[in-house]
């Protein structure tokens, strides 16, 4: 078997080396080997980290302005098929999402039905339910005659859905049928990214 050759000292080994043997007194007629001269190291500049890859967004295009988009009501629902508001106002189409306005005040009201709708389209749902309760309040119109007046919630309701941000986000509502909760709910069609 052949003998190994020893490896060459690099500058590490050779450190580690002086530091160990630091207290040896060297044999006589040998010296130790000169220190070496230290060398100066520039830093080297650091890259910037490449920037991350991302998944290019599809384009997606941009909401109309609800000054662009004509008025919703109950009974109108432009741009819709006959077929799908239906089906709508039968409350035929699956119920994606629901929000319970009853006990808010207006603004926290509009505040929640904001949320819900951005919410609700980012998400890509389709049909949501809106319960604003009836609302009835006995009012005195003459002595003695009560007439149920609807409640604040219930008549704010469709004007919100048509302001912004939300009108550019709907394509219609209805009343919702009674197991939903009829006149005091909505069902709300969400538009799709796409349309």
């Amino acid at each position: 078997m052949a003998a190994r050759r020893p490896r060459a000292m690099n500058g590490v080994d050779r450190a580690l080396w002086r530091h160990a043997m630091r207290d040896v007194e060297p044999l006589p007629g040998h010296a130790l080997p000169p220190e070496p001269k230290p060398v100066a190291v520039e830093p080297v500049a650091e890259k910037p980290a490449p920037a991350p890859k991302h998944e290019p967004v599809p384009r997606r295009r941009p909401l109309p302005t609800p000054l662009e988009l004509p008025t919703l009501t109950y009974a109108r629902t432009p741009g819709l098929d006959r077929r799908t508001s239906e089906r709508l106002k039968r409350g035929q189409l699956p119920i994606e999402g629901r929000l319970d306005l009853h006990g808010m005040t207006q603004d926290q009201a509009r505040h929640a039905l904001d949320r819900f709708i951005t919410h609700a389209h980012d998400r890509g749902l389709r049909a949501v339910l809106i319960i604003t309760g009836k609302g009835l309040k006995p009012r005195a119109r003459e002595a003695g005659l009560w007439d149920p007046e609807p409640g604040i919630l219930k008549t704010q309701t469709p004007r919100w859905l048509n302001e912004a941000p939300n009108r550019a986000r709907v394509l219609a509502f209805t009343a919702a049928q009674p197991r939903d909760g009829g006149s005091g709910a909505l069902y709300v069609l969400i538009r799709r990214h796409r349309e």
